[in-house]
């Protein structure tokens, strides 16, 4: 008799368990959205990017820089499951420009309607992928126009710079040479698009009531010291369209975002 209770006791104690188990994690989230912020924090190694500010590399040479822009696209979430949500492709492309960053060094985006979970990774590409491309000109929407303005195309038959760094650079025999790193893919002839996935630290919670924000930090030294490390007095002063050049810049930007923190609010 003894041990029928104690096992009656050990079956309400697991099954009192598994409804509170299923009361905390269990949550029924279908059919509700909420927003997402993803915040781009532009840094220098360990300092914080100020224009102007001068700069070194691991090879001696220094630089500063006037404009900061990149392309950041497809943008999408995984959750704990495994299910991936991505943002409507027709507004799924960003300019990241450092000349519009709030007080704290921030460039905001704020995804509204992502379908409610708990995710645990963001992946995003730098540029615009060959299949976005492929739609034309009249299939980019505003954006081309907005790319347009910022300096982020071209031509139509060129493409769009991924990223456009302006400055200077000096060194041991040269000071305060032109520095132009304008990076993209060339058509369909050349593709430098490239993707990136960063876990969180800690799970992201989209929710109705929540506003969860994600902070990522961009270290844009490693555009240039990243995994190669690029010397402007061998041709990295001016990176355009060049097969050789561009790659090594498209690779080295997959290395210089990291997740920081993210917030549940």
């Amino acid at each position: 008799m003894k041990i029928t209770k104690l096992a009656l006791s050990l079956v309400l104690a697991i099954s009192m368990f598994s409804c509170s188990s299923d009361d905390d994690s269990g949550e029924d989230l279908s059919g509700q959205k909420g927003p997402l912020v993803v915040k781009f924090d532009n840094g220098v190694g360990d300092q914080d990017f100020i224009f102007g500010n001068t700069y070194n590399k691991s090879n001696g040479e220094s630089y500063q820089l006037e404009t900061v822009k990149y392309i950041i696209s497809n943008i999408r979430v995984t959750d704990n499951q495994g299910n991936t949500f991505m943002y409507p492709a027709e507004n799924n492309v960003f300019i990241i420009d450092e000349a519009n960053a709030n007080a704290a060094g921030e460039i905001w985006i704020t995804l509204d309607n992502v379908t409610a979970a708990d995710y645990t990774s963001i992946t995003f590409g730098v540029g615009i992928d060959q299949d976005r491309y492929s739609l034309g000109a009249e299939g980019q929407g505003d954006f081309l126009e907005e790319a347009q303005t910022a300096g982020m195309l071209w031509s139509w038959a060129t493409g769009f710079r991924f990223v456009r760094l302006d400055g200077t650079y000096s060194s041991n025999t040269a000071t305060d040479e032109a520095l132009n790193i304008h990076m993209g893919s060339v058509g369909t002839s050349l593709d430098n698009y490239r993707e990136v996935t960063l876990s969180f630290p800690n799970t992201v919670k989209v929710r109705p009531s929540l506003e969860p924000q994600i902070h990522i930090e961009a270290d844009l030294s490693k555009i240039f010291d990243g995994s190669t490390s690029v010397n402007f007095a061998d041709g990295y002063s001016q990176v355009h369209t060049d097969q050789n050049t561009t790659p090594v810049i498209a690779n080295n930007m997959m290395g210089m975002f990291v997740v920081h923190h993210v917030h549940n609010e």
